[in-house]
This record gives structure tokens, sequence and C-alpha cells, in this order.
């Protein structure tokens, strides 16, 4: 079993990485204060998991909630499902709530605990290899809008991740690769030897060797968690684990919610932010192509979606988080390991990336 620490003051909480965790009740009694816990989870992941995670809390009043799956749903009415099952069996402010799913499950059950009776504990549990990596840790809940992705949301942090690497067994090939595609990126923003150490390992990734899976959870948990650590609420460098999210979520957002996953459109994401910054004289041509030959390596797609056009991308990225009065800001590479948040980039060279990616 591995442990980290997000060191966030008196909102600092552990992650604990190992397999078979779930049958432990030490790494979940000492995060629940109260005698009452509320699970949500979705229609796929609970004849996996909610049978073991009920009788490893089985001295705790136990409530479930169970939610429709996938991306799509991740929206207020779906959010309003679990404040009215919380209304209706009467949970207070004592009850803690456990979020039992990927990364869908575990925004929407970080916002519903952030919003609650004005905030209620919670726990991630996730149980795929993006949500383990990436959105598990570091506090950012929410819910989509039409208009934008993840638009509606509060930074709140859980108490403790608890990530049961043995889930990877039965997450589908898809999904597998959609979760790479956020460990792929902690080595290009800020983690070079582990990006060196993924063109090397790649192949036993793909074949689930628990021990490549368990350091690559452990490197990208740590290398998250620091920048967490520096800038919890994203007034500045937390911006940087955004790279290709900007142009992900216009693919999102144009294709529908659940057409593409989110690793998949932050696949092509960073492809185009790889080519931008080449074109901004950051980073070379052959890296640009060694991040394509590494994303498709684990079948991650490398260019947008036919139909989409670059008045659309620009249309979409308007209404990024990221824009700030008025100014577009995109997370570029200064260089392989190392990225910015810039808004000094050539309007030309974005135009001809978006182009010739459209085209």
């Amino acid at each position: 079993m591995l442990e980290l620490n997000v060191d966030l003051g008196d909102r600092s909480y552990p992650i604990f990485i190992g397999s078979d965790l779930f049958s432990t009740p030490d790494y979940f009694q000492p995060y629940i204060k109260g005698k009452r816990v509320a699970i949500v989870t979705n229609e796929t992941v609970a004849p996996f998991y909610l049978g073991l995670i009920k009788r490893t809390l089985a001295t705790y009043d136990l409530s479930v909630i169970t939610l429709p799956d996938g991306e799509k749903y991740k929206n207020l009415e779906t959010l309003n499902l679990i404040f009215d099952q919380l209304l209706e069996e009467r949970h207070t402010r004592k009850t803690t709530l456990l979020a039992l799913g990927g990364g869908v499950i575990g925004d929407m059950t970080g916002f519903a605990a952030a919003c609650y009776q004005r905030g209620v504990d919670f726990i991630q549990v996730p149980t795929t290899l993006l949500s383990q990596v990436d959105s598990s840790v570091g506090g950012k809940t929410g819910v989509n809008h039409a208009l934008g992705k993840n638009m509606i949301g509060a930074f709140y942090q859980p108490n403790v991740v608890i990530i049961d690497t043995a889930t990877l067994g039965t997450l589908p090939d898809r999904e597998l690769s959609a979760g790479l595609a956020e460990v792929i990126k902690y080595g290009l923003i800020c983690d070079k030897p582990f990006y060196q150490w993924l063109l090397e390992n790649i192949g036993r990734l793909m074949d689930r060797d628990p021990e490549a899976l368990s350091y690559a959870i452990h490197q990208s948990c740590r290398d998250k968690a620091r920048v967490v650590e520096a800038d919890e609420k994203e007034s500045g460098i937390r911006a940087i684990l955004n790279l290709g999210h900007t142009f992900g979520h216009a693919i999102e957002t144009h294709t529908g919610y659940g057409d593409w996953l989110h690793g998949e459109a932050v696949a092509a994401g960073m492809v185009m932010a790889a080519d931008l910054s080449c074109r901004e004289g950051n980073i070379s041509r052959e890296e640009v192509d060694e991040l394509v030959y590494l994303l498709e390596r684990v079948s991650l797609p490398v260019m947008p979606p036919s139909g989409i056009t670059p008045d659309r991308f620009l249309e979409l990225m308007a209404v990024d988080k990221k824009v700030l009065d008025g100014q577009l800001r995109l997370v570029l590479l200064d260089s392989v390991g190392h990225a910015v948040v810039s808004d000094s980039f050539s309007h030309q060279h974005l135009m001809a990336s978006l182009e010739w990616f459209c085209c």
C-alpha cells in the first residue's frame, strides 16, 4: 500500500493506493465522523463494488443513491436526485457522502457535499483510472451545462481518497486508455523523468501490469498533489493541469457529452496544444510526433472529430474557465516536462493550428 498526503492545512487529506483496500474498514473509519453514510454510485459500478463497500461499512447506517451512468447525466437535474434522497431520508450535517465510481460520480458527489446543508463530509472512492489519477484529487467538483463543461461547481476537498487498484481489472479497455491520457499529461506538464518512463513502459500499462499501474497512479497523484498544494483554487499555477483541456472541452461540448470520453478529448486537445507550442517555437516537431506516437500506442485519438470548424472551436473556447477579461488563455508547453499558462501566443499560430486540425 502506498500513501500520499495532500497538504492543505486544515483541509489536508491522505491518498491510499493499493489492491483490495475496499475490504479494509481501517481505510474508511477514521474519516467518517458520524454514524450515517450515503453511498453515491451508478448503475454500472454498483453490481461490482457496492456489496463489498456495504459489507466493509456494515457498522454504519447506510443509504445508497444510484444514478444513471454517463457524462450526459452530469447535470443539475441528476444532481437533484442526490438532494432529493438526502432530504427524503432526513440526512443531517453529520452524514458522510461516499463517491463510489468514476469522475462523473466523484464530481457530482463532491458538489452535492459542498452544497447540502452548506457542507458535509465526503470520501472519494474512484473506480476508473482517470478518476484515480485526476478528478478524485484536488477538490474540483461540479456539473456540466449545455453551454460549457464543468462551468457550475465548487472547490471542496474530500476527507480521504481511497484508490483500490483491483478495480482496474474490470475496467473496459477504452476507459483504461482514457485514463492514460491524464497520466501522460502529468509527464508533459511537470515531470519529464516520468514522461520518459512512460515512453519506455507504456506497453506494461496497456497490459495492466499491477506494479506499473501502481507506480503510474502514485506518480500522477504525487504530481497533482504538489500542484494543488501550491494553488488550491486555480488562481495561478494549478491551471497547468488543464493542458489540452480547453481544446478537449470544446470537443466534448460540440459532440455532446458522452460521445467522446473525457480522456479521449483531452488526448486530441494535448496534441493540438503541443502543435501550437511547436509553432510558437517552444518544442520541436519531433517532440510533437513523439507525443502522437505515445497516444496512438494507447489507442487514443490524436485529431478532433470531423465536422468541427476553427470558428466553432473559438466559439466554444471563449466560455472556458481560463478566459480572463475576455482574453483567451491556453496551457502550452515551454518544453517537455514544463507547462505554462499563456495569453501571449500568436493568434495567427492558433488559427494555423485550428485550420490544420480541422481540415
